[in-house]
């Protein structure tokens, strides 16, 4: 307790116990409150881990990156054989009725490997080195490239993609560099738009700015959006009340206790209580940024960064995807979201935010 970040847990805490109140609302329409123990028992687990990172030496971590890296890929390349299919992709492993999403995990080993390698990098004045940066890039889609081959979950991949451009940004790589792959994902965009996305994917996106175009019925790729914008403006102001919403109640909204839970917050506790929700996520979000700003090392900062940005996409993509600003891509709402999975992996990756705390600036920051 004493060498934990008392208030990232309190606002990790506040933040899930808001979302166990909302899935056990979600839920209620089938008389089983099972998802609400199983996000109990995952918050259980989630603190045991928060508190064993938080006494853990990042850097013992870190140096173990290559088998630790080979395992996370090897879980992911599982999906093929032993993945089920859920929502279109096959994301999770099942087993005794228990389901783990092998991307969740390997979040945290792609960040602290990521994090390693720029440190090493920048440490020896080659982060600008064609070659280094070729490996990084290899590293990333490696990941990037099992993921959708293995479970066609774009949605994660897409999070890896952020956390790596964030936090080679953030390591100080030369914007030459960013500048070079901004004009070659604009030459590639043709390509990835015709050959890499199929309809389904295509007319996501495009639903964002010509739903009546792309889905004049209302009843394909725009269905669950427009169910969710309902929701939320259902709830006006202050909400229809704890397990009141009418759609919520009914069950109308498709995964609404995981992926569009932000939706029966706008609709039973309204704009007040999205707002709150809006608040605990971005005072977490920097928090981490604040911890890594004062980290001892250069490693245990980009760590603190990586970790931020992770949490941040996700909440940017749910919440956009909720009110129609954002393509459906099936991310849940971190720490609010139903699933055990996500949750052990946010606490431990909060514990490890909570075990890099309390260092002094590090040098990249005062020169």
């Amino acid at each position: 307790m004493k060498r934990s970040d008392t208030f990232l847990l309190v606002l990790c805490l506040a933040s899930t116990v808001y979302g166990l109140v909302l899935i056990s609302s979600a839920v209620r329409y089938s008389g089983s409150m099972r998802s609400v123990y199983v996000q109990l028992g995952a918050l259980a687990i989630g603190l045991f881990m928060y508190f064993i990172f938080s006494v853990v030496d990042i850097d013992i971590i870190a140096s173990r990156w290559r088998p630790l890296t080979v395992f996370g890929l090897l879980l992911i390349l599982s999906l093929r054989w032993l993945g089920t299919n859920i929502g279109g992709n096959r994301a999770w492993i099942r087993f005794a009725g228990i389901g783990i999403q092998p991307a969740e995990f390997v979040k945290i080993i792609f960040i602290i490997t990521m994090a390693y390698l720029m440190t090493k990098y920048k440490d020896a004045g080659k982060l600008d080195d064609p070659m280094n940066i070729m490996g990084l890039l290899l590293l990333l889609m490696a990941h990037f490239g099992l993921i959708v081959a293995a479970s066609a979950d774009t949605g994660s991949a897409l999070v890896y993609l952020f956390i790596f451009l964030v936090m080679i940004f953030a390591a100080g790589i030369k914007l030459y560099w960013m500048a070079a792959a901004a004009a070659g994902l604009v030459l590639a965009a043709p390509y990835i738009w015709y050959y890499f996305l199929n309809d389904n994917y295509r007319n996501r996106i495009l639903a964002i700015f010509i739903p009546s175009e792309v889905d004049p019925t209302g009843q394909g790729v725009t269905w669950q959006t427009n169910l969710s914008k309902a929701a939320i403006a259902g709830g006006g102001m202050f909400g229809q009340g704890l397990y009141k919403g009418a759609q919520t109640q009914a069950n109308k909204i498709p995964f609404q206790s995981s992926d569009f839970i932000f939706s029966v917050a706008g609709e039973e506790f309204g704009v007040l209580g999205c707002a709150v929700v809006l608040l605990l996520l971005t005072l977490i979000i920097i928090r981490c940024v604040h911890v890594g700003l004062r980290s001892q090392s250069r490693l245990g900062a980009l760590v603190c960064i990586g970790i931020a940005a992770m949490v941040a996409f996700q909440t940017l993509e749910n919440v956009g995807m909720c009110i129609g600003v954002a393509p459906v891509i099936g991310l849940t709402l971190p720490f609010f979201s139903y699933g055990g999975s996500s949750i052990v992996s946010l606490y431990a990756a909060m514990g490890i935010v909570s075990g890099i705390k309390m260092k002094p600036r590090p040098m990249m920051f005062l020169q």
